[in-house]
C-alpha cells in the first residue's frame, strides 16, 4: 500500500495535466479490470462487470498547482494558482515545473519591509518564483509561459502517519487501486472513475457519471480535521486522524444520501471497520457532481481524514487508509440494496 501511495503522490499532475498520473494508475489496474476507457475530458473509467446494481466509485486524479503567467527581465516568474491555495503558505516553498525546472517562492521586498504585518495584502500579485537565473532569456531556457507546476515535496513515512504533497486526492486514488486489486467477486456492476479537474470545479466527474448512469455513486476523497485532532482546530468539525474513514453527512457542495450513509455505516460495524461521520463546514467533492447527474443519483462521499489540506505537507494516518480500503472492498463485494 505504501509503495502505491508514494508512487502516486510523487507523480506531478495538476488539474488539466492529468496524463502522467492517469498512465501511472492505468499501469497499476490494467490487469485487474475487464475493460477501461479514457473519455474526452481525460477521465480514466475502469469496469469490473458484475450481476448487481451499477455502482460508481470515484477519486479525482488531479492535484492543486500553478501556471506560469509572466517572466520579468531578471528571470523572476509570476504564477497563477490552479485550485485553492493560501498565499501565506507559499514563501520558501519549492515548486517543480512540467519540464523539471525547480524554483522557490518568495515575497516581493516591500512585504518584507512591512515585516509582513498586513497579511490581507499578501496575494499571488505579491509573490514570485525564483528559478536561480539572472535574465528572462535564462528563465525561458527552463520554462515557458503557460507551463504548469506543482509543489516539490517527497513522500515521507513518519511511522503511523504519512506526509506528502498531493494526498488530496492521490491517497483516495491509491485506496481505489488497492481495492480493485483485492476484489475477488463482484456482487455489483462496478465502475471506477479516476476523474480530472476536481480542484477547479468538479469538472470531470459529472460527464463520467452521465456516461455510466449509475444506480449509486461513492466519491472517495480527503477531508480536513478539527478540534479533536489538532490544537485549537475547527470547532465544528469532529473528525480526527486514526479514527477511521469518514462518511459524509454534508459539506458545502452536497448532502450525502441518508439511506446510503446508514447502510455504509452498517457495513462498517458488521465488519468491525472504524468509521466517523463527517460534517464539513467548507469544501466539496465529486459526490456533488455524481449526485446531480441526469435525473439524480443516490450518492455520498467516503473521506480519508487529512491534516494541512491544500498545503505541500498533507498528513494522513496509515491505519485510516487501510480501513478505507477494507470498507471499499466490503462495499464492492456486497450487493447494494434496493430503496
Amino acid at each position: 500500500m505504501k509503495d502505491t501511495v508514494k508512487l502516486l503522490v510523487e507523480t506531478n499532475s495538476p488539474s488539466g495535466r492529468e496524463e502522467k498520473i492517469r498512465n501511472v494508475i492505468l499501469e497499476q489496474i490494467r490487469t485487474f479490470v475487464d475493460d477501461y476507457q479514457i473519455d474526452s475530458l481525460g477521465n480514466l473509467i475502469a469496469h469490473k462487470a458484475g450481476p448487481g446494481k451499477k455502482v460508481l466509485f470515484d477519486a479525482h486524479m488531479d492535484e492543486i498547482g500553478f501556471v506560469a503567467t509572466y517572466i520579468d527581465e531578471n528571470g523572476f516568474v509570476k504564477v497563477e494558482p490552479i485550485g485553492g491555495h493560501n498565499p501565506l503558505l507559499m514563501p520558501s516553498q519549492r515548486i517543480q515545473f512540467e519540464h523539471s525546472a525547480i524554483g522557490t517562492f518568495w515575497f516581493e521586498s516591500e512585504y518584507i519591509a512591512k515585516k509582513l504585518t498586513d497579511y490581507q495584502q499578501v496575494s499571488f500579485d505579491s509573490l514570485y518564483v525564483d528559478l536561480g537565473v539572472n535574465s528572462r532569456n535564462a528563465a525561458l531556457a527552463k520554462i515557458r509561459i503557460g507551463e504548469t507546476a506543482t509543489f516539490h515535496q517527497p513522500f515521507l513515512d513518519l511511522g503511523t502517519r504519512w506526509l506528502s504533497k498531493a494526498m488530496d486526492d492521490r491517497i483516495a486514488c491509491a485506496a481505489l487501486v488497492e481495492t480493485i486489486k483485492a476484489i475477488r467477486h463482484t456482487a455489483n456492476d462496478l465502475y471506477f472513475v479516476f476523474a480530472t479537474q476536481e480542484e477547479v470545479g468538479l469538472v470531470g466527474a459529472k460527464p463520467a457519471a452521465f456516461r455510466i448512469d449509475p444506480d449509486y455513486g461513492v466519491a472517495v476523497d480527503i477531508c480536513g480535521t478539527g478540534f479533536l485532532d489538532t490544537p485549537k482546530g475547527i470547532k465544528r468539525l469532529a473528525v480526527k486522524l486514526g479514527a477511521g474513514p469518514t462518511i459524509k453527512i454534508q459539506d458545502k457542495s452536497h448532502i450525502g444520501d441518508y439511506q446510503l450513509n446508514q447502510w455504509i455505516a452498517q457495513i462498517g460495524n458488521q465488519y468491525m471497520i472504524p468509521t466517523q461521520f463527517e460534517v464539513l463546514p467548507f469544501g466539496g467533492t465529486d459526490g456533488s457532481a455524481i449526485q446531480t447527474t441526469k435525473q439524480g443519483v443516490k450518492a455520498t462521499t467516503i473521506s480519508i481524514p487529512c491534516r494541512y489540506v491544500h498545503s505541500p505537507s498533507e498528513m494522513v494516518d496509515a491505519g485510516d487508509v487501510q480501513h478505507c480500503v477494507q470498507l471499499l472492498l466490503r462495499l464492492a463485494e456486497t450487493s447494494f440494496p434496493s430503496w
